[in-house]
C-alpha cells in the first residue's frame, strides 16, 4: 500500500492506495502560522473496514505533522478517538474542552 498526500493551499488529502484503487482518504486543513494541522475527516471504504487502516491513515497525518513542526487537532472523531489512545502523541495532540 502505498500514501499519495495531495496539498493544495490551507488543505489537503492523504490516499491509501493498494496499486490504483483507493482504500481510504484522510482530509485535513492547515493553519501554518499556528502551527495547526486539523484532521477533518478519515474515510475507509467498506470493503476494507475493520482492518486498521483508519488507524494507518491517522499515523500518517501524525508524521506530516511532526515533520512540519505543527500540533495537530482531531476534528474527526475518528481520529480523536485514535489519537487519544496514543500516549506518544501528547507533545502535538491539540484537545478540546469536550
Amino acid at each position: 500500500m502505498t500514501y499519495e498526500n495531495q496539498r493544495s493551499g490551507n488543505g489537503g488529502v492523504i490516499l491509501l492506495k493498494k496499486d490504483t484503487e483507493e482504500i481510504g482518504r484522510l482530509t485535513y486543513t492547515l493553519f501554518p502560522d499556528d502551527n495547526k494541522l486539523i484532521i477533518t475527516y478519515v474515510l475507509v471504504h467498506p470493503k476494507n473496514e475493520g482492518k486498521g487502516l483508519g488507524k494507518y491513515l491517522v499515523n500518517h497525518a501524525i508524521e506530516f505533522a511532526r515533520e512540519n513542526n505543527w500540533n495537530i487537532y482531531p476534528h474527526c472523531s475518528y481520529a480523536r478517538s485514535v489519537m487519544n489512545r496514543m500516549p506518544e502523541v501528547e507533545d502535538i495532540l491539540l484537545k478540546t474542552n469536550t
